[in-house]
């Protein structure tokens, strides 16, 4: 363990120099803190100059509050995923609908045709017989 040794010289003309009060208190803190230790607002001594201590403290309490509003920033971003998560869901749902409607109309569509070629082939076939019906009759 490391003792620290403060000793201050005074001459003999400022021992008997008119002092203010409270001058050996300041004599005393100046040596001290030229040596590193101050004194505190409850006059405890401290290694921090009591300026640094209160940027310190300060310091600390603007990282909390940068912390909490980075922890409600974090909430908010994953609200905002999930929400465009879900909406990509639903757009992705409606998408297979609309893909899955253009396909049965296409579907319909080719069994109208298919349906229209069967209908035409139906008529010709009809006009031929109604053709050897009519030649049938006339002879």
């Amino acid at each position: 363990m490391t003792h620290l040794l403060l000793t201050a010289t005074v001459t003999p003309s400022e021992q008997n120099s008119s002092r203010e009060p409270g001058w050996e208190t300041a004599m005393a803190k100046d040596i001290l803190g030229e040596a590193g230790l101050h004194f505190d607002e409850l006059n405890k001594l401290r290694v921090l100059d009591p300026e640094v201590t209160q940027q310190t403290i300060e310091l600390k309490e603007e990282c909390k509050d940068f912390v909490d509003k980075i922890g409600q920033f974090q909430k908010i971003v994953g609200g905002l995923i999930e929400l465009v998560d879900q909406l990509a869901k639903e757009a992705e749902n409606e998408k297979m609908k609309a893909i899955g409607a253009r396909n049965l109309l296409k579907s319909i569509a080719k069994q109208r045709e298919a349906q229209q070629q069967q209908l035409q082939a139906l008529i010709a076939e009809k006009k031929m017989q109604l053709e050897r019906n009519s030649i049938s009759l006339v002879i």
